[in-house]
């Protein structure tokens, strides 16, 4: 499993990463640009997101078709998605065709055409997407539940930003943006798959030769000062009630504790062996889906529990899930939970990194995050020697009521209702 990874940095601050794959079939090529929602202006929220849609819009040399065909016409995916703190295009294709590849997403990253016409197309078709996720309840609650974890902080809003901020974003607004973001010292190329690292480099020296390079967005912090909402809820004749449960964490992506972490969310809601799935679905019947997942950023993150459940007895289920979260502080887990948590987590690990996708992914992710590059050895190093009382003690500092952020949308909720959440989250 050792990757074999390479990393230069050009004149101009440009890097280039590779992971070379000599016996695969494929490459995966991935240009990384560390700007996100999170630094964005509120009037110019869901912008990252508008411009990672309109780069597949045209470039000066290939229309819109031209370039998807330029790719899928080989058998190839291409993507991108737009993150927190940062934007990522990608292609998987056959490793004989990573030349033109890279030509392609290179065309789209630095030469795109931004027609006005095709923004105001665009623009709409953004508005729809965001207006289909308001039509998905359990999209929503994760939405209510990140402005109350970060309170008037750009974390707290959608990634897409909202259909006023979209629709009021002008040609020069993206120009703007773009030109000041997708600069050469805030540039990742990483490459995985059948391929030569020195290749890869004078080949993005070509194409990036002319980028300057300037300072990276600085984004606002989150401190004490950004303050959370204990409790938000929101009435709507739906199915099932459906819940998000937030702890915000006071520590970011580079931390030691992020292995604890790992451990303690597959013991709590990973997988289907998790507590929560066997307590709150498989014993009691409350729930179809719930799980937990958990994500860190620079200098916080949160620990995110979600659930559709029985609109009839989701008081119990709140009751339920906090008194897990209350047993983590009082007991340490077993040592064959924690057993099967650092196997899965080692599991997952070995058999994504079979994937060059998943190795241009962890590559990229790490430089953009961490500013290197971390072994996969590293991690599982790490994750093997976590305890159960780490986890106890990381359980202790971060599972208590001031933390914690609550959201449900549900059928008729009383005042009732609210009263027996809140005694089932003053358990913690």
């Amino acid at each position: 499993m050792l990757m074999d990874v390479q990393d230069s940095k050009l004149e101009n601050g440009t890097r280039v990463v590779t992971a070379t794959m000599p016996h695969v079939e494929s490459a995966t090529v991935g240009i990384w640009v560390g700007v996100g929602a999170r630094h964005e202006s509120n009037n110019l929220a869901g912008i990252s997101h508008l411009i990672e849609h309109m780069l597949f819009k045209g470039s000066k040399k290939r229309s819109a078709v031209e370039i998807s065909r330029a790719v899928e016409g080989r058998g190839g995916y291409l993507n991108a998605f737009t993150q927190e703190e940062s934007t990522c295009y990608y292609a998987h294709v056959p490793y004989d065709f990573q030349d033109q590849t890279l030509d392609v997403l290179s065309d789209m990253y630095l030469n795109p055409r931004l027609d006005k016409t095709d923004i105001e197309k665009e623009k709409g078709v953004v508005v729809e997407e965001i207006m289909m996720y308001r039509d998905q309840p359990q999209h929503m609650v994760q939405e209510m539940l990140g402005q109350a974890l970060w309170k008037g902080h750009p974390l707290g809003r959608p990634i897409s930003g909202s259909p006023e901020t979209v629709k009021s974003m002008t040609r020069d607004d993206l120009l703007n943006y773009k030109n000041g973001s997708y600069v050469a010292d805030n540039t990742v190329f990483a490459f995985a798959g059948r391929l030569s690292h020195d290749a890869c480099v004078e080949k993005v020296r070509k194409y990036v030769a002319r980028l300057k390079p300037k300072a990276r967005h600085i984004c606002r912090q989150v401190t004490a000062a950004v303050k959370q909402d204990a409790m938000v809820l929101q009435a709507k004749d739906i199915e099932q009630a459906h819940l998000a449960l937030g702890v915000r964490l006071s520590f970011g992506m580079d931390d030691r504790r992020r292995y604890t972490l790992r451990v303690l969310n597959v013991v709590l809601g990973e997988n289907m062996s998790s507590r929560l799935f066997q307590i709150v679905r498989e014993k009691h019947g409350l729930a179809y889906s719930v799980h937990s997942s958990f994500q860190l950023l620079q200098e916080t993150g949160a620990l995110v529990i979600s659930a559709g459940l029985d609109r009839k007895r989701r008081v119990k289920a709140v009751e339920l899930i906090t008194g897990q979260l209350a047993i983590f502080r009082e007991q340490p887990v077993s040592a064959s939970e924690l057993r099967r948590a650092r196997d899965y987590i080692i599991g997952q690990i070995r058999l994504g990194l079979e994937s060059t996708r998943n190795q241009m992914m962890w590559i990229g992710d790490n430089i953009m995050g961490h500013g290197k590059f971390i072994p996969p050895e590293d991690v599982i190093k790490a994750v093997s020697a976590v305890t159960a009382d780490d986890i106890r003690t990381l359980a202790i500092s971060i599972l208590k009521r001031p933390l914690i952020s609550f959201s449900m949308i549900a059928p008729n909720l009383s005042e009732q209702d609210e009263a027996g959440f809140r005694k089932g989250l003053a358990s913690l």
